[in-house]
This record gives structure tokens, sequence and C-alpha cells, in this order.
């Protein structure tokens, strides 16, 4: 393995989300210049319905300039925040939905050549419907897809957020057959 070691971290910009620093490392005696984006994590949760179906949101991106399907998702309210408190407040913020009967299923670090995200997702079962609590500046449609649906669209393309991908299959593979 070869040997890495940080020489300096510069902060370069601070937004909502996201810290964007520039790191000065040493790799090998030579010395280079990375960036490297914190965020303090999120929490994503594959919610299933009595009837199977799949709680999806969908909502406008900005990076990627349209709309998405994806998870009920969010960040971590402080980096200490426990993720699976986050789930929960998600779920309900965005899908409406409530439950305590909640399973770790897997954690996903998102972009890892420069961004330190991290983001632990919760199956949940045993849904009782409430209301959303959207901030104002969200606009978010709740949709039911049933699985096979869904990894359609991925092996075909059409879903390309990580978290979700990752969540959708880790779900399909460990609870219902893959064929």
């Amino acid at each position: 393995m070869e040997k890495v070691k940080r020489l300096k971290r510069e902060i370069r910009a601070e937004g909502t989300v996201i810290k964007l620093y520039k790191d000065t490392v040493e790799v090998n005696g030579s010395i280079a210049e990375w960036d490297y984006i914190h965020h303090d994590g999120a929490a994503a949760v594959v919610a299933v319905t009595e009837d199977g179906k799949l709680v999806m949101v969908r909502q406008y991106r900005n990076a990627l300039d349209r709309f998405t399907l994806e998870l009920p998702a969010g960040k971590l309210d402080d980096p200490g925040e426990p993720a699976l408190e986050c789930a929960k407040r998600e779920l309900e913020e965005e899908a409406g939905y409530y439950t305590d009967d909640f399973e770790y299923l897997l954690t996903v670090n998102t972009t890892v050549a420069f961004c330190n995200e991290k983001i632990d997702i919760f199956l949940a079962r045993n849904l009782q419907k409430t209301e959303q609590h959207l901030d104002e500046e969200e606009s978010i449609d709740v949709e039911f897809w049933s699985i096979e649906d869904l990894k359609q669209m991925i092996y075909e393309g059409k879903m390309t957020d990580s978290k979700t991908v990752a969540g959708i299959l880790t779900y399909a593979s460990k609870y219902r057959s893959m064929s």
C-alpha cells in the first residue's frame, strides 16, 4: 500500500449542506492537492406498505436539473444525531408515514473519491399514515411502487440515485426473490 500523509486542510467554501476543503497531501514523496467535501451524514428509508409496495418520493434535484424518484431520506440535523432518529423524522416529513418498526439494512458512502457523505439505510414496516411535514422550499410527491418495477428501472438505467439503488437491491436480495 502506498503511503499517504495529509499535510494541510484549508476550508474553501461552506454551504448549507457541505463544506469544501483543499487538502495538501504527500503521496510517496510527491505533493498533491485534492478536493475534499465534508457532509455530516444522512439516513434513508426503504418503507414497505402492507401490500408490499415501496413508498417512494419524487422531487426536483437541482444538481441534475430534473425530478428523481428516491427513497425518503435526509441529512442529519447535526453530526451527533443518531441515523435512526433521522430516518424516522424524514419518513414522516417527506412521505407522511410513521412507524417504530425499523431495521438497519446497510450503509453507503456515496462518492468516496472526494466526499465523506455516509448514508445509513433502514427498512421500515408496519407503517401508519400521518401527514407530510415539508419545509417550505420542498415539493415532494409520494408514490407507491412494486419492487419489480423499481428493479426494472434500475436495470434500464432510469434510476441512478445511489442510496435508492442500494436500498432497493439490498431489500430485494434480503427479503424478496431476485428473479
